[in-house]
């Protein structure tokens, strides 16, 4: 008789997405540096995250950490009753793939219907990402106030390679 060696696949829980705290930001800071620093993320001073801190979901460590462990983190911003972005998500390198980037999107749109708005917009470098949530390709000149807001102060504004993407809600 020959033995059957049975492998137990466990899923690993759904990621847990709170509001951001004051607290946070350190952590903040430190997860979206790299990303800040590969171009993927436009720069945020300690005072514009404290400032828009209730903008911000992050997604704690599964397990406790002596850091507080956010392992990811993600905002909307409102533009106007009808428009909001996603901006700052960031998933800490270790973490990718295993559906925190969902998890932080989930709560980021709930959140926008929640507000009543009918669309949310991001600028990415990974459109297909978003395209896997159910966002379309769009065109940045739909977006004025996206335009106007931030790509000024981009470093890219003139060699922009990023993609629109928008989610009609």
């Amino acid at each position: 008789m020959s033995a059957v060696s049975l492998r137990v696949v466990r899923e690993a829980p759904a990621p847990t997405v709170r509001p951001a705290t004051l607290a946070d930001v350190p952590q903040l800071e430190a997860l979206m540096a790299p990303y800040v620093a590969s171009g993927d993320l436009l720069p945020r001073s300690n005072y514009d995250l404290c400032r828009h801190i209730k903008e911000y979901v992050v997604a704690p460590a599964p397990a406790p950490t002596p850091d507080g462990g956010i392992i990811g983190c993600a905002s909307l911003k409102i533009y106007s009753r009808a428009l909001a972005e996603v901006a700052g998500l960031a998933v800490r390198s270790d973490f990718q793939g295993a559906g925190v980037g969902r998890a932080l999107m989930d709560a980021i749109i709930a959140e926008a219907r929640a507000a009543g708005l009918s669309e949310v917009l991001a600028l990415t470098r990974k459109p297909a990402f978003f395209l896997k949530l159910g966002f379309q390709p769009s065109e940045k000149e739909h977006f004025p106030l996206k335009v106007w807001a931030d790509c000024a102060r981009c470093p890219r504004q003139n060699c922009c390679d990023e993609v629109a993407v928008v989610l009609k809600l």
